[in-house]
């Protein structure tokens, strides 16, 4: 069970911001573009700099704690799946904290 670790705490986040969308009805999964705007302006940097601590060793994967998917240059599944979650998250968490709030920001002024 250990190898689904990683695995775990991603689904964590997604369950535990779930109920932002469903009770909070925040709207991130509706607006999918302006989210995924949102995220690929940084996934694929923090991928190349992730991919650059992989191949000069800086960092490594406990290879008990993750599945055995690699992604070319050694790069664990969960970890690219981390930089689409995380960010997930967070967009939740300030979309949620806007509309209880009150804040307009953006598109909404």
């Amino acid at each position: 069970m250990r190898h689904l670790s990683y695995l775990g705490m991603l689904a964590f986040c997604l369950l535990g911001t779930l109920p932002l969308e469903l009770y909070l009805k925040v709207g991130v999964y509706r607006r999918w573009r302006r989210l995924g705007l949102s995220v690929l302006c940084v996934a694929p940097l923090f991928l190349a700099w992730d991919l650059y601590a992989i191949a000069q060793d800086h960092w490594q994967f406990d290879p008990s704690q993750v599945l055995a998917v690699r992604l070319p240059g050694g790069l664990p599944l969960e970890e690219a799946a981390f930089f689409l979650v995380v960010p997930l998250a967070a967009v939740m968490t300030l979309e949620a904290v806007r509309r209880v709030r009150g804040w307009p920001v953006g598109d909404e002024r």
